[in-house]
């Protein structure tokens, strides 16, 4: 668990795997560099929040944390944003991914309350911003998620009552 927890450490994993998208499918080349750069720009986003909130992280007395962190501040979770944004944009530039990307954000989601890091309430915070930074950020997708949205009201507007 801790060492899939550190798989998840400033969304490197999702750089990485951002890297290699681009170098196996060279037409979609910009789209995978820019899917790859939200893991570790969500986790600046979510730093702010971090900063606003300012909850620390669980201690328990007798049961220290199986890992260690690089703030003393827990809500949101950092690993959850990252991971879910980045999943969410790849999923984006490749819908055939979704299915394993989130498998391995939900991986890493979880293991954040297992190693002590983190309330529950911290990791579903975090999945619900990462989601939302994911599905906004332009330029990944065929379309972005405002611009889905924008057809959605036209759309209903256009049908008779």
């Amino acid at each position: 668990m801790a060492a899939l927890g550190r798989l998840g450490e400033w969304g490197a994993v999702w750089a990485a795997i951002g890297v290699a998208g681009a170098a196996i499918d060279p037409g979609r080349r910009g789209r995978w560099l820019r899917a790859g750069a939200v893991g570790p720009a969500a986790v600046g986003a979510n730093f702010a929040v971090k900063l606003v909130v300012g909850r620390r992280r669980p201690q328990l007395r007798g049961l220290p944390p199986l890992a260690g962190a690089p703030s003393s501040l827990s809500f949101p979770s950092a690993h959850a944003t990252s991971s879910l944004a980045a999943a969410t944009a790849f999923g984006r530039v490749e819908p055939r991914t979704r299915l394993p990307l989130y498998g391995l954000a939900g991986a890493i989601c979880a293991t954040r309350p297992y190693l002590g890091l983190h309330y529950p309430s911290d990791v579903v915070a975090g999945a619900i911003l990462g989601l939302a930074i994911g599905g906004l950020v332009p330029g990944v997708g065929e379309r972005s998620l405002e611009e889905r949205l924008i057809d959605l009201v036209v759309s209903s507007r256009d049908e008779p009552e």
